[in-house]
Protein backbone atom coordinates (compact mmCIF):
# COMPACT_ATOMS: atom_id res chain seq x y z
CA UNK A 1 0.00 0.00 0.00
CA UNK A 2 2.73 2.47 0.90
CA UNK A 3 4.84 1.80 -2.60
CA UNK A 4 1.55 2.50 -4.41
CA UNK A 5 1.56 5.45 -2.15
CA UNK A 6 4.45 6.84 -3.25
CA UNK A 7 3.58 5.73 -6.68
CA UNK A 8 0.62 8.36 -6.61
CA UNK A 9 3.14 10.85 -4.84
CA UNK A 10 6.11 10.57 -7.59
CA UNK A 11 3.39 10.90 -10.68
CA UNK A 12 1.96 14.44 -9.03
CA UNK A 13 5.49 15.59 -9.47
CA UNK A 14 6.18 14.32 -12.47
CA UNK A 15 2.77 15.84 -13.99
CA UNK A 16 3.76 19.37 -12.14
CA UNK A 17 7.10 19.25 -14.33
CA UNK A 18 5.38 18.12 -17.15
CA UNK A 19 2.96 21.43 -16.64
CA UNK A 20 5.41 23.61 -16.28
CA UNK A 21 8.04 22.58 -18.91
CA UNK A 22 4.81 23.04 -21.21
CA UNK A 23 4.29 26.80 -19.80
CA UNK A 24 8.03 26.77 -20.81
CA UNK A 25 7.26 25.92 -24.70
CA UNK A 26 3.93 28.30 -24.62
CA UNK A 27 5.98 30.97 -23.22
CA UNK A 28 9.06 30.97 -26.31
CA UNK A 29 6.77 30.29 -28.46
CA UNK A 30 4.18 33.39 -27.56
CA UNK A 31 7.79 35.31 -27.88
CA UNK A 32 7.69 34.12 -31.51
CA UNK A 33 4.45 35.46 -32.35
CA UNK A 34 4.46 38.24 -30.55
CA UNK A 35 7.95 39.46 -31.67
CA UNK A 36 7.88 38.44 -35.27
CA UNK A 37 3.93 38.86 -35.78
CA UNK A 38 3.92 35.33 -36.79
CA UNK A 39 0.42 34.28 -36.64
CA UNK A 40 0.74 30.57 -37.25
CA UNK A 41 2.90 30.68 -33.80
CA UNK A 42 -0.14 32.41 -32.34
CA UNK A 43 -2.86 30.01 -32.94
CA UNK A 44 -0.59 27.34 -31.93
CA UNK A 45 -0.03 28.88 -28.39
CA UNK A 46 -3.86 29.25 -28.42
CA UNK A 47 -4.45 25.53 -29.07
CA UNK A 48 -2.22 24.54 -27.12
CA UNK A 49 -2.96 25.86 -24.21
CA UNK A 50 -6.33 23.35 -23.73
CA UNK A 51 -3.33 21.00 -23.14
CA UNK A 52 -1.80 22.36 -19.69
CA UNK A 53 -5.88 23.39 -18.74
CA UNK A 54 -5.81 19.32 -19.22
CA UNK A 55 -3.25 18.52 -17.42
CA UNK A 56 -4.16 20.58 -14.33
CA UNK A 57 -7.47 19.58 -14.10
CA UNK A 58 -5.77 15.85 -13.89
CA UNK A 59 -3.66 16.48 -11.74
CA UNK A 60 -6.05 18.54 -9.29
CA UNK A 61 -8.48 14.87 -9.28
CA UNK A 62 -5.53 12.82 -8.54
CA UNK A 63 -4.36 15.27 -5.77
CA UNK A 64 -7.43 15.43 -4.27
CA UNK A 65 -8.29 11.20 -4.55
CA UNK A 66 -4.74 11.15 -2.73
CA UNK A 67 -6.05 13.35 0.15
CA UNK A 68 -9.89 11.83 0.34
CA UNK A 69 -8.30 7.74 0.45
CA UNK A 70 -4.69 8.25 1.61
CA UNK A 71 -4.83 10.45 4.33
CA UNK A 72 -1.37 12.02 4.13
CA UNK A 73 0.67 13.91 7.04
CA UNK A 74 3.88 15.96 7.06
CA UNK A 75 5.80 16.07 4.21
CA UNK A 76 3.64 14.20 2.00
CA UNK A 77 0.77 16.46 3.16
CA UNK A 78 2.82 19.51 2.08
CA UNK A 79 3.07 17.73 -1.17
CA UNK A 80 -0.21 17.15 -1.99
CA UNK A 81 -1.34 20.71 -0.97
CA UNK A 82 1.38 22.43 -2.64
CA UNK A 83 0.49 20.90 -5.53
CA UNK A 84 -2.94 21.90 -6.10
CA UNK A 85 -1.61 25.39 -5.29
CA UNK A 86 1.55 25.38 -8.02
CA UNK A 87 -0.54 24.09 -10.42
CA UNK A 88 -3.58 26.53 -9.99
CA UNK A 89 0.31 29.11 -11.11
CA UNK A 90 1.46 27.04 -13.41
CA UNK A 91 -1.82 27.40 -15.28
CA UNK A 92 -2.05 31.09 -15.31
CA UNK A 93 1.06 31.16 -16.25
CA UNK A 94 0.44 29.20 -19.35
CA UNK A 95 -3.10 31.36 -19.78
CA UNK A 96 -0.29 34.85 -19.87
CA UNK A 97 0.84 32.78 -22.40
CA UNK A 98 -1.86 32.66 -24.81
CA UNK A 99 -3.15 36.14 -23.93
CA UNK A 100 0.37 37.17 -25.40
CA UNK A 101 -0.15 35.05 -28.72
CA UNK A 102 -3.78 36.70 -28.82
CA UNK A 103 -2.29 40.13 -29.09
CA UNK A 104 -0.20 38.86 -31.83
CA UNK A 105 -3.64 37.54 -33.52
CA UNK A 106 -5.44 40.34 -32.81
CA UNK A 107 -2.66 43.01 -34.57
CA UNK A 108 -1.54 40.39 -37.24
CA UNK A 109 -0.38 41.71 -40.05
CA UNK A 110 0.83 44.56 -38.25
CA UNK A 111 3.15 44.09 -35.07
CA UNK A 112 2.10 44.41 -31.54
CA UNK A 113 5.20 46.92 -30.80
CA UNK A 114 6.57 49.98 -32.08
CA UNK A 115 9.78 48.98 -33.21
CA UNK A 116 11.61 51.55 -30.82
CA UNK A 117 9.81 48.72 -27.76
CA UNK A 118 10.92 45.47 -29.59
CA UNK A 119 14.12 45.50 -27.62
CA UNK A 120 13.00 45.88 -24.42
CA UNK A 121 10.34 43.38 -24.48
CA UNK A 122 12.63 40.97 -25.80
CA UNK A 123 14.39 41.49 -22.93
CA UNK A 124 11.92 41.05 -20.51
CA UNK A 125 10.67 37.76 -22.38
CA UNK A 126 13.66 36.37 -21.75
CA UNK A 127 14.01 37.25 -18.38
CA UNK A 128 10.53 35.46 -18.00
CA UNK A 129 12.14 32.25 -19.92
CA UNK A 130 15.31 32.55 -17.36
CA UNK A 131 12.55 32.23 -14.36
CA UNK A 132 10.74 29.57 -15.73
CA UNK A 133 13.74 27.31 -16.30
CA UNK A 134 14.38 28.21 -12.94
CA UNK A 135 11.21 26.94 -11.67
CA UNK A 136 11.63 23.69 -13.53
CA UNK A 137 14.93 22.94 -11.87
CA UNK A 138 13.38 23.80 -8.57
CA UNK A 139 10.63 21.58 -9.27
CA UNK A 140 12.57 18.55 -10.23
CA UNK A 141 15.42 18.61 -7.75
CA UNK A 142 14.22 20.01 -5.31
CA UNK A 143 16.25 22.60 -5.01
CA UNK A 144 15.56 25.49 -2.59
CA UNK A 145 18.55 27.64 -4.00
CA UNK A 146 16.51 28.46 -7.12
CA UNK A 147 14.55 30.69 -4.87
CA UNK A 148 17.12 33.10 -4.59
CA UNK A 149 17.73 33.46 -7.96
CA UNK A 150 14.07 33.40 -9.14
CA UNK A 151 13.54 36.21 -6.99
CA UNK A 152 16.19 38.73 -8.29
CA UNK A 153 15.04 37.50 -11.48
CA UNK A 154 11.57 39.04 -10.87
CA UNK A 155 13.29 42.12 -10.03
CA UNK A 156 14.67 42.57 -13.14
CA UNK A 157 11.48 41.76 -14.60
CA UNK A 158 9.40 44.50 -12.43
CA UNK A 159 12.10 47.05 -13.16
CA UNK A 160 11.17 46.63 -16.59
CA UNK A 161 8.02 46.63 -16.13
CA UNK A 162 8.66 50.27 -14.40
CA UNK A 163 10.32 51.27 -17.45
CA UNK A 164 7.51 50.76 -19.92
CA UNK A 165 5.17 53.26 -18.57
CA UNK A 166 8.21 55.40 -18.15
CA UNK A 167 8.45 55.06 -21.92
CA UNK A 168 4.46 55.98 -22.83
CA UNK A 169 5.02 58.95 -20.50
CA UNK A 170 7.61 60.62 -22.34
CA UNK A 171 6.95 63.25 -24.70
CA UNK A 172 8.52 61.42 -27.54
CA UNK A 173 5.79 58.46 -27.28
CA UNK A 174 4.14 59.03 -30.65
CA UNK A 175 2.39 55.72 -31.53
CA UNK A 176 -1.66 55.40 -30.92
CA UNK A 177 -3.65 54.86 -28.20
CA UNK A 178 -4.28 50.92 -28.97
CA UNK A 179 -1.26 50.55 -29.21
CA UNK A 180 -0.32 52.03 -26.03
CA UNK A 181 -3.03 49.90 -24.49
CA UNK A 182 -1.44 46.69 -26.51
CA UNK A 183 1.87 47.59 -24.69
CA UNK A 184 0.45 48.23 -21.10
CA UNK A 185 -0.95 45.05 -21.33
CA UNK A 186 1.34 42.89 -22.80
CA UNK A 187 4.53 44.45 -20.05
CA UNK A 188 1.86 43.43 -17.08
CA UNK A 189 1.13 39.80 -18.41
CA UNK A 190 4.89 39.10 -18.45
CA UNK A 191 5.02 41.12 -15.04
CA UNK A 192 2.53 38.50 -13.96
CA UNK A 193 4.23 35.29 -15.14
CA UNK A 194 7.19 36.55 -13.15
CA UNK A 195 4.61 36.56 -9.66
CA UNK A 196 3.16 33.38 -10.28
CA UNK A 197 6.92 31.88 -10.60
CA UNK A 198 7.93 33.53 -7.79
CA UNK A 199 4.62 31.53 -6.04
CA UNK A 200 5.49 28.25 -7.28
CA UNK A 201 8.97 28.89 -5.90
CA UNK A 202 7.97 29.51 -2.55
CA UNK A 203 5.77 26.68 -2.34
CA UNK A 204 8.68 24.38 -3.55
CA UNK A 205 10.92 25.84 -0.50
CA UNK A 206 7.90 25.12 1.17
CA UNK A 207 7.39 21.52 0.41
CA UNK A 208 11.45 20.86 1.75
CA UNK A 209 11.65 22.39 4.26
CA UNK A 210 8.42 23.30 6.03
CA UNK A 211 8.80 27.18 6.00
CA UNK A 212 7.47 29.53 3.57
CA UNK A 213 10.53 31.63 2.11
CA UNK A 214 10.28 35.08 2.92
CA UNK A 215 8.42 37.02 -0.10
CA UNK A 216 11.27 39.81 -1.43
CA UNK A 217 9.47 40.93 -4.24
CA UNK A 218 9.86 44.60 -4.59
CA UNK A 219 7.13 45.37 -6.93
CA UNK A 220 6.99 49.42 -8.36
CA UNK A 221 3.64 51.49 -7.09
CA UNK A 222 1.96 53.33 -8.88
CA UNK A 223 0.63 51.52 -11.96
CA UNK A 224 -1.72 48.78 -10.18
CA UNK A 225 -3.86 45.98 -12.55
CA UNK A 226 -4.56 46.89 -16.29
CA UNK A 227 -7.44 44.89 -17.32
CA UNK A 228 -9.34 42.41 -16.12
CA UNK A 229 -7.16 39.22 -17.82
CA UNK A 230 -3.94 41.42 -16.31
CA UNK A 231 -4.64 40.41 -12.94
CA UNK A 232 -4.27 37.11 -13.53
Amino acid sequence: MRKVFQAELHQVGEELIQIATLVQQALGSARTAFLDADIQVAEEVISNDARIDFLQNDLDERSIDILALQSPVASDLRMIVGALRMSASLERMGDLARHLAQLARLRFPEPVLPESMRGHFEQMFDIDLKLIARVITALEDRDISETDEIFALKSELNVKHQQVFEMLADPSWNSSVPTAVDVTLASRYLERIGDHGVSVARKVSYLVTGDWAPATDSRPTGHGHIGTDAGE
